[in-house]
């Protein structure tokens, strides 16, 4: 106990101290003594023993690094320890992590703070957001790995320098990770994760994977599901294979990684999902019109209508519940949604080039249509051709899970599509600007022979109303409005989307009313005598003036 010089009575006494002492305390870093540090280093370091072509500053093959995650499994029988930093090349170092006790395996953390740090293993969850980087490998995968491997283990190899795929995308920090764990791990419920924090990039973030087959990688966002906030990137992926985030540019128009701004993103989905329903809604009672109310035979013509009406039904159907799908994350059940959704929109897409070639066909041959079983082969090439392309795109994995990213990264839409740019380009685009050409060409003609008709007949009278419905009636009947997508570029881009969204949402309802209005005129009549084939010698009365019904055929030329 200390007394003050003053104390008359002190306990103790002291001479008196004139100097003061101030300890400041400035350090930042946790120096822990005596106490259980999360962050460990691996236990020992191991060459891996790999034959490689590799110089210095040259990029690995996609060949090597597969067979680099091939010998990996080679380390776990010479590890003295639980753990090893492994060394294989310049820019290609990892860690192994093998459980030495079976019945308490847990998830294993490893991180790292740069490209170039060593790799740490982290014994709680907690201290994984002081690293810029980290892998998570779930109990669950070990559990799976226990049933084929001997020891559990864990495997994670970074690749600074692995070789571009075929489209030169960019891959975030350069960085590719890739997990092994002696078998194939798949259809994880407890997902593999892979965390960025704290990363500054250009452009949108999307988590793929590769599975190492082929001499260059060939990314997929198949099975990982990306979610971005800001500066973070989380990874979450249902198997262990090669892994990277690829950049998606921000400028550049690309139907497969599609940037736009929240509530243009929100209204567009507003307008499509209303607008199909109530396509669905109008080309339901079309249907049940033509199947259950009609009392006569129906014309080529009207037969290829409903074979229109069918088709465009089911991709509005398909389109509807593609969203659902896509977050049920089942692999499986996207790419077959994907599938069926493609097949009945180039089912549309052959559709409106059948309609084209009846109404040209008519003309020509001034409604006497002679082909033997015409609306059979026209049926078989329509809804067939579509179902071999799907069938082919299906078996080469070129349908999956694909991601619409807003700008301000704070909402995302999932929806079953085509994965591959290549793919969609030259078998939608291509293929539309095909049928496009020859269905506008054939609305312009048809356009100039009903104007033609209006010219030639006298004492009839129309309504612009009439006009704009049997316009609108062809477009949607060649597919005109898809037309729109053309314009998706620069300041029109955004214009177009909201145009070709509304036009084509609304597609079965212009039909309804076109069919509608034109159901009760140019019916074919049925000879009381019972004449064979009386469909090919009936005439149509169409003009823009008359109002009668297109879908016949034109008049018999003389």
């Amino acid at each position: 106990m200390l007394a003050n010089a003053s104390d008359k009575t002190p306990f103790l006494s002291v001479p008196p101290v004139n100097d003061r002492y101030i300890i400041r305390v400035t350090a930042t870093n946790n120096n822990c003594v005596n106490c259980n540090n999360p962050v460990k280093q691996p236990d020992e370091n191991i060459q891996l023993n790999v034959t490689t072509d590799i110089k210095k500053g040259d990029k690995l093959d996609a060949a090597q690094a597969t067979k680099i995650m091939d010998k990996v499994s080679d380390l776990v029988t010479s590890m003295t320890g639980s753990s090893a930093a492994v060394t294989v090349a310049e820019g290609v170092t990892g860690v192994v992590v093998r459980e030495t006790k079976p019945a308490d395996v847990q998830d294993v953390f490893i991180a790292y703070r740069s490209p170039n740090d060593s790799m740490s293993i982290i014994e709680n969850e907690e201290t994984l957001a002081t690293f810029s980087r980290s892998v998570t490998v779930s109990k669950e995968a070990f559990v799976k790995a226990r049933s084929n491997v001997t020891i559990p283990f864990a495997g994670v190899i970074r690749f600074l320098n692995l070789a571009s795929d075929m489209k030169n995308s960019t891959v975030l920090g350069n960085e590719v990770l890739a997990v092994e764990m002696g078998t194939t791990i798949t259809n994880l419920t407890d997902k593999m994760q892979i965390h960025f924090w704290n990363m500054t990039y250009t452009g949108i973030p999307s988590c793929h994977s590769w599975n190492g087959e082929g001499s260059q990688p060939n990314w997929t966002d198949d099975g990982c599901l990306t979610r971005h906030d800001g500066q973070n990137i989380l990874c979450e992926c249902s198997h262990l294979t090669f892994f990277a985030v690829l950049m998606a540019s921000f400028t550049s128009f690309s139907p497969l990684n599609e940037t736009i701004s929240t509530s243009d993103l929100n209204n567009l989905t507003i307008i499509t999902q209303v607008g199909c329903g109530l396509s669905m809604f109008f080309l339901c009672i079309v249907l049940f019109m033509h199947f259950l109310l009609r009392r006569t035979k129906a014309s080529n013509a009207t037969r290829i209508l409903i074979h229109l009406v069918s088709a465009m039904f089911l991709l509005n159907f398909t389109f509807l519940i593609n969203n659902v799908v896509a977050n049920l994350n089942s692999s499986v059940g996207c790419k077959i949604m994907a599938a069926l959704m493609h097949y009945f929109m180039l089912a549309t897409f052959t559709w409106f080039a059948v309609q084209a070639f009846h109404l040209c066909l008519q003309i020509y041959t001034g409604g006497q249509i002679v082909i033997h079983r015409y609306i059979l082969k026209v049926s078989i090439v329509s809804w067939l051709l579509p179902s071999v392309v799907g069938i082919v795109l299906l078996i080469l994995g070129k349908y999956g899970e694909q991601v619409i990213h807003t700008s301000d990264s704070q909402q995302t839409v999932a929806m079953c599509w085509i994965t591959d740019n290549l793919v969609h380009y030259v078998v939608n685009i291509g293929y539309y600007v095909v049928v496009f050409i020859f269905t506008f060409t054939t609305f312009i003609i048809i356009l100039s022979w009903l104007f033609f008709l209006k010219r030639t007949r006298t004492g009839q009278t129309s309504t612009h109303g009439k006009k704009i419905v049997t316009i609108l009636g062809l477009c949607c009947m060649l597919g005109i409005t898809w037309g729109f997508a053309f314009f998706a570029y620069g300041a029109l881009r955004i214009p177009s989307y909201y145009i070709f969204t509304v036009l084509n949402s609304f597609q079965g309802f212009f039909l309804f009313i076109y069919y509608y209005n034109t159901s009760h005129t140019g019916e074919i009549s049925s000879s009381a005598s019972g004449q064979k084939n009386s469909n090919s010698t009936k005439t149509i009365k169409t003009s823009l003036s008359s109002f009668e019904n297109p879908y016949t055929d034109p008049p018999e030329k003389k």
